[in-house]
């Protein structure tokens, strides 16, 4: 049940929400349709043909059967499984591995999550349905916010460079391959709203030269544009705290008709030069907001600037959640409307109910992007806790039921969401947790909970990056009474000396006092509430958590060594814990003042 060109064309939105409706509405037979279509599609590719062997899917007329074939059959698996098949492709092999389709062109992951980039198989679906999701949920948006046709997007957009793999294959993000798709300009045309930036800017390379111009062509279309956006909530932030430093260089360029010296890209200058021409008017009308809203540390910046948009737009889930309220104080009044749920693997679902707050946002699953399975997962008591020594602990305290499809979910019952896509992942565990919200028509609508890969554990304690966004999130409070704001913040788990005891990063901007600091760190102690962690310190088994305070700037340093190893601004996520050598050196190294908790009397 794919749309038909029909559905993006005309009455556009209606078609396409009606087709969306019909799917979810039969979303048993729709997933067993797509699974049957995908095992087709790829017939006989090596990986499959592992567990397959040479059944014959015409055989199997009945799609329950073929269903309950494929689960018995073929195993469940991670990246570590298809590595080996991905790194021949890249390498320049042509046979049929995991898809029939020649793959052509590899996403990286962001790196952020993980600690290092995988590549993920991008073909013509991946573009095609990240058109298709972008159409519908501009659909949904567009009942309550409604636009002006042919008004213009603040896009906060970045591509990276794209290499060529060993075996000649493109390699770069997925929203790199997606900008330079000719799907980015169909979704222009037919959702009506068109970028302020022409390519030169979104592909300069350079995350910097891109902000001052998008700043830049925003400003001079203000009175046009209609809403504010980027992938992540965090590129709206870094391009804001960038303007605070920018305006009255930009003002400069719009009165004169003129461009920094600092955009140094020759055919980025002449892309902006030929579009902008000297506006006095405008500039001094900027200038004016500026001066005043400066004075009130810049609240509600962007719709005094563009005062016709009806709301910011972005992914604001998962680990952007913490910069919600810098992006509030940013918006004012204006909505913030969180973008829809996916991965690098694949997109999962859209969100419907684009008025409900970030922090209240679900997804409904679109039936015809992959076929889905969902593990049960339930926590154990704390006395399950195995009492390890191991540093590099990679379980976590779910115990799992046996897979279930897409159909058979429940509510108030939590997942871990399992993709078997068009472009040749098979069972593929996603490391997403999710929890069953409720159902759109008969498709689950899914609130996204966290990455099940632990991030802090010493001992026998286990804490998630919810765990540790939670804990963060009360210091700050105590933070924010003494007029001071926490810009960013990661951990680590040190084990280097005995006791191995929890670092918490932080960056602030204002001045803080050493008292405020240490019931900051006192509190966030306090508030880890794993029983294995509560346990750990009253025995001081884990030392007493440290605070460091980073000088101003460190958080761009980090962003600026994943994006020297290839990462974009569009897909960077600040990493909330690391190993990563390289990254605790900038950390340590930047460091200008340690605190260490009085918690538990240790």
């Amino acid at each position: 049940m794919e749309p038909t060109e029909a559905t993006y064309n005309g009455n556009g939105d209606t078609q396409i929400i009606s087709w969306f409706e019909e799917t979810a509405e039969n979303v048993a037979a729709v997933q067993l349709q797509t699974l049957r279509r995908i095992l087709e599609l790829n017939y006989g590719v090596e990986y499959l043909k592992k567990w397959l062997g040479n059944i014959r899917l015409q055989d199997i007329m009945n799609e329950n059967a073929l269903e309950s074939l494929f689960a018995t059959m073929v195993p469940l698996a991670s990246h570590a499984d298809f590595e080996p098949y991905i790194q021949r492709i890249a390498d320049g092999e042509t046979a049929p591995l995991i898809t029939q389709e020649p793959i052509t062109t590899l996403s990286l992951s962001s790196g952020t999550t993980e600690g290092r980039q995988k590549f993920v198989p991008f073909t013509h679906h991946s573009s095609q349905t990240t058109l298709q999701i972008f159409k519908l949920a501009a659909a949904y948006r567009s009942r309550i916010y409604s636009i002006r046709g042919g008004g213009k997007v603040l896009e906060f957009i970045y591509s990276s460079k794209q290499y060529k793999t060993k075996g000649g294959l493109i390699a770069g993000t997925a929203t790199t391959h997606y900008y330079a798709s000719k799907e980015f300009k169909i979704k222009q045309q037919d959702t009506k709203s068109f970028t302020c930036s022409p390519e030169e800017v979104i592909s300069s390379g350079d995350y910097k030269q891109s902000t001052y111009c998008h700043l830049l062509l925003g400003l001079y279309f203000s009175e046009e544009v209609e809403f504010v956006t980027s992938t992540f909530a965090y590129s709206i932030v870094q391009a804001f705290r960038s303007f605070e430093e920018l305006w009255k260089e930009l003002c400069h360029d719009i009165r004169e008709g003129t461009l920094s010296s600092r955009i140094n890209i020759t055919k980025v200058r002449n892309a902006v030069l030929g579009i902008t021409l000297p506006n006095p008017e405008l500039a001094s009308r900027i200038e004016s907001i500026c001066e005043e809203v400066e004075r009130e540390d810049w609240l509600s910046i962007i719709p005094r600037l563009w005062p016709n948009a009806k709301y910011v737009y972005s992914i604001m889930t998962g680990s952007m959640q913490p910069y919600l309220t810098k992006l509030r104080h940013y918006a004012g009044e204006l909505p913030l409307v969180s973008a829809d749920y996916g991965s690098t693997e694949s997109w999962i679902g859209v969100n419907v109910e684009p008025s409900y707050p970030p922090e209240k946002v679900t997804f409904a699953v679109i039936p015809t992007f992959a076929y889905f399975e969902f593990i049960p997962l339930h926590r154990t008591k704390s006395q399950n806790y195995n009492n390890s020594q191991d540093t590099n602990l990679a379980t976590d305290d779910f115990i799992e039921d046996e897979p279930v499809p897409l159909s058979q979910v429940k509510i108030g019952q939590e997942y871990e969401i399992v993709l078997t896509t068009f472009t040749g992942l098979y069972r593929y565990r996603l490391g997403d947790v999710v929890e069953v919200a409720g159902f759109h028509r008969k498709t689950p609508r899914l609130n996204f909970i966290c990455r099940r890969k632990l991030i802090l554990t010493v001992n026998i304690d286990k804490n998630t990056e919810k765990d540790l966004q939670l804990v963060v999130e009360r210091g700050s409070q105590i933070l924010s009474k003494s007029r001071a704001e926490l810009v960013d913040f990661t951990s680590h788990a040190n084990v280097a000396k005995r006791p191995g005891h929890y670092v918490i990063y932080w960056e602030i901007k204002g001045e803080v006092e050493e008292k405020v600091l240490g019931e900051c760190c006192r509190e966030m102690d306090a508030s880890f509430v794993d029983h294995g962690y509560v346990v750990s310190r009253k025995t001081n088994s884990i030392g007493p958590l440290e605070l460091c305070i980073v000088e101003r700037g460190t958080f761009k340093k980090i962003l600026e060594y994943f994006i020297g190893n290839g990462a974009a601004l569009s897909q960077f996520k600040t990493p909330r814990c690391t190993s990563n050598q390289v990254l605790l050196r900038i950390l340590n190294v930047c460091t200008i003042k340690r605190v260490y908790s009085t918690a538990y009397g240790l």
